[in-house]
């Protein structure tokens, strides 16, 4: 261990302004940010091997700090996580317990402290950044496996490996994120999905795609569609046009159809759960429209066409990720009435905590630029969701979608100027 290390461990008490003068020396001395205990220990043992994890200075800070450390200490403290990240610390690095910093001060209840939110705040510069980046078509060395954890971005192993069969692009041409998402998506519609006990998993692989357990936030989503019916003074509309995209085990466009609204769109893609739609009668109910394709083609129409415009819009699937949102969002401002409500199943990063609440003020900053207001609900969510306990919902499931304690319900309005 460095004395960079040992700096960050607090030994001394109290915490004042020459620990910052004493880690501002060492990083303008050339330590990185990022400079690891095992980095170090393979330097003093004369180990060549590159080392497997990563205990950087920002872990040690969050593993050691005081929890009854004063407000002036927190300060400090503050100035020292601030000093790391403007030298380049990595907010979402795992260490060998697979924590990142942020995780570390949720194990210690100490989520509550400013540099929880410095790391969150990191977090989201770090996907500005990238997202900016990748604009400009620069090569970059990329490590987002932490940035990109939602139901929409899980793909059953066995689809990806059908994926990887896909001819790759020469060297001197560069991938198309759009074909890839295609492709990707393509894979998942041609997986095999079956209809479990309160679940939708996929055949071979048992990966959630759905289970029983969102009933609840499903009627959030719901209740939430129907607000965008009233039009100012209680006057509710003439006409309620409701749009789900994502029909699944069909929770939601239960609730909805329940309602009577005047047309009920649902947008579904995948073979197995429109053949669920056809067995369950939805193709006969008379204010149902089924869109069969993936929505990307099917919502392209139906703003081409101006025939139909929708008090809510809900947005739930599988296998894609948040670049596809965004595209979504160009639809929904189109398709969406003045005083019409988005939302969406918020599952962005819902595999870890800290990740979750980085796509949280993601979503509020991109939905922002296109002129909607987002505003949260926090919802505690069935503690049988959390794997730690002794029964679990993911106990006959592979792979997982959920791990957080709190769900953060969405919904979007314009922006009222």
């Amino acid at each position: 261990m460095s004395d960079l290390h040992d700096l960050c461990r607090f030994a001394e008490r109290p915490i004042t302004s020459k620990y910052v003068d004493q880690l501002n020396f060492y990083l303008r001395s050339g330590i990185p940010a990022t400079y690891t205990i095992e980095e170090a220990y393979n330097y003093t043992n004369d180990i060549a091997a590159e080392p497997t994890t990563t205990t950087t200075p920002l872990h040690l800070i969050c593993t050691h700090v005081p929890e009854n450390a004063t407000a002036e200490e927190l300060k400090v403290v503050d100035t020292m996580v601030q000093t790391l990240f403007e030298y380049g610390a990595g907010w979402c690095l795992s260490d060998v317990n697979n924590d990142t910093p942020g995780c570390i001060l949720i194990k210690r209840k100490l989520n509550h402290l400013n540099i929880y939110t410095q790391i969150v705040d990191s977090g989201v510069r770090a996907e500005l950044l990238l997202r900016k980046v990748g604009e400009f078509d620069m090569e970059i060395i990329e490590d987002t496996d932490d940035l990109d954890h939602d139901r929409f971005g899980e793909v059953p192993e066995l689809v990806e490996e059908k994926a990887e069969q896909i001819e790759q692009p020469k060297s001197d041409e560069k991938p198309d994120p759009e074909e890839s998402n295609k492709s990707n998506q393509q894979s998942y519609l041609n997986t095999k999905l079956e209809y479990v006990d309160n679940a939708l998993i996929t055949k071979d692989r048992k990966d959630g795609v759905m289970m029983a357990w969102e009933t609840d936030l499903m009627r959030l989503g719901c209740e939430s569609l129907f607000k965008g019916s009233i039009i100012e003074d209680n006057e509710e509309d003439s006409e309620i046009n409701i749009l789900n995209i994502g029909f699944g085990m069909g929770i939601i466009d239960t609730m909805i159809n329940e309602k009577n609204p005047t047309k009920h769109y649902i947008c579904e893609a995948h073979p197995d759960v429109l053949a669920k739609l056809k067995a369950d009668g939805w193709y006969d109910k008379k204010n149902v429209v089924i869109l069969e394709g993936r929505w990307q083609e099917q919502l392209d129409k139906l703003l081409s066409s101006g025939e139909v415009y929708f008090n809510g819009i809900y947005y739930d699937t599988f296998s894609e990720h948040y670049s596809d949102m965004l595209e979504l969002f160009d639809y929904v401002v189109g398709l969406l009435k003045p005083y019409g409500v988005f939302s969406f199943f918020n599952g962005l990063g819902a595999d870890r905590q800290v990740v979750y609440e980085v796509y949280k003020k993601l979503s509020e900053l991109d939905l922002a630029n296109y002129g909607l207001q987002c505003t949260f609900t926090s919802v505690e969510v069935p503690k049988e969701t959390l794997q730690e306990n002794d029964k679990s919902v993911w106990d006959d499931v592979k792979r997982s979608y959920w791990s957080c304690p709190v769900y953060y319900h969405p919904e979007a309005r314009f922006i009222d100027l």
